[in-house]
């Protein structure tokens, strides 16, 4: 699909959006003979070839309403599982309204939409009933940077051993005098939950450990062979700090060369330096033991290259995403985009506000591989129906 063709295809559909487009445009026209600011986006996030048009239109609101491009991404029959998912999700949970800045839906819209994609799925000559909403983006350019996650196999062990002493926990029940749980340093350095009998497994590096609280969940493989999906079973309640962030600001990795694997070869070549590094990141994850298939936030199993991980406070879960998503070539280089569908699943401590979202890769080696090398910017678009119910909307 010509992203350019599409890009051009979106128009606003209201005659008050259509004065603020070309309000817009008119303002743009003064922007055209000077650079965009760095300060748009965090500094961490600018390097070269990182995929974020400068050239797009700046406004002021979260959601910009547009018309549905002629042709939708036709997805392969594994997004029609996760549909199918989707859809019970939305079934079950009650009605519940959303007041999104300057956009406002509800549960009902939502199946409204999944029923739409279903019976497009069914008959692609049928065009869905569907209003594009682009998200702002970190810069109010509608640039999303786009991350990639996946669900690690990790070796464990049922009981400590000399090699295999890094455990995995479930969340606590005691707290301090504050009411507070400890912190990452505490836990993984102090041994603060120690004697709690809250270990689900021992891993051979507490590196590995890190990088699963990052990725919210995983699978073990115990010594006899049994597998476990461990899935998000809480947190501590302090706040995330990105410890690829810490190293671009000490100097230690360029951002451009940033990435899940880029940071696991500094920590393995800097030793001394792991705790403090590791401990800049307070936040820490705790885990539940559950089924096999990995779910997310949503209590569905996740689909690979499908399912993502939103701010629900921006995304409802249970929401359909139209996404411009990046396309790497075996480098992590940025080589292009590609539209495709996704189905908002999940959610993650990391994942805040409008300008991040993380595509879920799979399961295993090859899924780390391309979830380490994302970090590159797209655009989405949260699909809503074209003719919501009135009276389900809350009022102005």
């Amino acid at each position: 699909m010509n992203i350019t063709h599409i890009l051009q295809s979106f128009i606003p559909t209201q005659k008050n959006n259509r004065s603020i487009f070309y309000s817009l445009c008119i303002t743009s026209l003064s922007l055209l003979t000077i650079s965009c600011s760095l300060t748009e986006i965090d500094s961490s996030n600018d390097f070269e070839n990182n995929g974020r048009d400068t050239t797009a239109l700046k406004r002021d609101f979260l959601y910009l309403k547009e018309s549905l491009p002629p042709g939708l991404p036709y997805p392969d029959a594994s997004f029609q599982n996760g549909l199918q998912q989707q859809i019970a999700y939305l079934n079950r949970i009650s009605d519940k309204q959303y007041l999104l800045e300057n956009t406002q839906t509800n549960t009902e819209d939502l199946k409204t939409v999944a029923n739409e994609i279903n019976s497009w799925l069914q008959n692609p000559a049928q065009q869905p009933q569907l209003i594009a909403h682009q998200l702002a983006g970190q810069d109010k350019r509608g640039n999303v940077q786009i991350t990639g996650y996946y669900v690690p196999i990790l070796p464990v062990r049922h009981l400590p051993d000399e090699k295999y002493r890094y455990p995995l926990y479930r969340k606590p029940t005691q707290r301090d005098e504050n009411g507070n749980f400890p912190s990452r340093e505490e836990i993984d350095f102090e041994s603060a939950l120690v004697g709690q009998d809250l270990e689900i497994a021992y891993t051979s590096d507490l590196v590995d450990n890190f990088f699963l609280h990052v990725q919210g969940s995983g699978v073990v493989e115990y010594e006899d062979g049994e597998q476990k999906l461990l899935s998000w079973g809480g947190v501590n309640g302090h706040a995330y700090r990105s410890i690829g962030k810490e190293l671009i600001e000490q100097g230690e990795i360029d951002r451009a060369d940033i990435s899940a694997q880029s940071i696991r070869q500094w920590l393995a070549d800097n030793p001394d330096r792991m705790r403090d590094i590791l401990s800049a990141n307070p936040s820490y994850l705790f885990f539940s033991e559950g089924p096999r298939d990995p779910v997310g936030a949503a209590n569905v199993p996740l689909t690979p290259l499908y399912s993502a991980a939103v701010d629900p406070s921006v995304i409802p879960l249970g929401s359909i995403l139209l996404a411009q998503v990046p396309k790497l070539d075996s480098y992590g280089n940025l080589v292009g985009h590609e539209f495709r569908l996704l189905l908002a699943q999940d959610k993650g401590g990391a994942i805040k506000g409008p300008g991040h979202i993380d595509w879920y890769q799979g399961i295993g080696e090859e899924a780390h591989f391309h979830a380490g090398q994302l970090k590159h910017f797209g655009k989405i678009w949260l699909l809503l129906p074209l003719n919501p119910s009135p009276k389900k909307l809350i009022a102005n």
